[in-house]
């Protein structure tokens, strides 16, 4: 992923998205293309129209913080946008990382945590780079899959919600939860662009899911904190909790996700069935088929 295309592509598709009222430019006749115009965008952020042309079409490697910030405002970026935007362009200056970087893992204590919010009827799990999963407690592998009898390569969120049939029946709202994945995954790709593991999943990804193809090249980025998720699980019924993802203290790029009911509620009841369930049961025996399979044996659907 060469980050000159990316921080261009980037560019474009925010133009893309604002309409010319947006800015408080009056309406004009029909456009050829969606969005602002490239000089129009350049007299709001206060920049000559040739830089900013190399800027989207990666003949620039430089671009100061000002700009940077001219551009973000301009084009309305919200706070993950305005990172992801400073990443892009910040990527030459960076120190190269090692090609093939040390696997991320979590410590005794982050595990001794995840077991302690089992018995608070709490899922709960741990997301490193490229959405992979590191750790997961009894429950979180109860309510979603078991990624841990997974091959180690496979045990990736986004893979998960993209490849495996079986996330388009748990999840609620699967469609947003596949345009949040991709979008936290566009995140990542802006901080470690040289990441060959992750060019490798997205070209996966990619060769696989025409959803994550289209999902992929609207360029949207965030960065999850909290919110809410419903699920049509098999053995509990439909529940919706509430999501808080916290940065694990002392490890980079490693992201606690806990999840929630309020008390009293029928989410909280099916949280706690899920959780007796789970103890009379190994987490094998109520793992999901292997990623990309479905139940009786065939490959994954193309369209998936």
């Amino acid at each position: 992923m060469d980050h000159l295309v990316t921080l261009g592509e980037f560019l474009r598709a925010a133009r893309a998205r604002l309409e010319p009222a947006d800015v408080g430019f009056p309406a004009t006749a029909r456009r050829r293309v969606a969005g602002l115009r490239r000089e129009e965008l350049a007299h709001l952020a206060g920049v000559s129209v040739d830089y900013y042309t190399r800027l989207e079409q990666g003949r620039s490697r430089t671009a100061s913080r000002a700009v940077l910030d001219s551009l973000a405002s301009a084009l309305h970026l919200d706070d993950a946008e305005r990172v992801h935007l400073f990443d892009l362009a910040a990527q030459p200056e960076r120190v190269h990382r090692p090609a093939s970087a040390p696997r991320q893992c979590v410590t005794p204590a982050v595990e001794q945590l995840l077991a302690r919010l089992d018995t608070a009827y709490c899922p709960a799990f741990v997301l490193g780079r490229r959405t992979d999963v590191l750790a997961g407690n009894r429950l979180a592998t109860a309510l979603i899959t078991d990624f841990a009898a997974l091959p180690q390569h496979e045990r990736n969120q986004a893979r998960f919600v993209f490849l495996d049939p079986y996330a388009r029946e748990l999840y609620a709202d699967w469609e947003g939860v596949a345009a949040d994945t991709a979008a936290m995954l566009r995140m990542d790709a802006g901080r470690h662009g040289t990441d060959p593991e992750l060019s490798e999943l997205v070209g996966d990804l990619s060769r696989q899911s025409p959803v994550f193809r289209r999902m992929w090249a609207d360029q949207r980025v965030i960065e999850r904190t909290e919110g809410t998720k419903g699920y049509h699980h098999p053995v509990v019924g439909d529940l919706t909790i509430t999501y808080q993802a916290m940065s694990v203290a002392g490890e980079e790029d490693q992201t606690l996700f806990v999840y929630t009911a309020a008390d009293g509620t029928a989410d909280e009841t099916a949280l706690r069935l899920l959780a007796t369930w789970a103890s009379s049961t190994t987490p094998r025996a109520a793992a999901r088929p292997p990623l990309g399979r479905e139940p009786d044996g065939k490959g994954a659907r193309a369209d998936a």
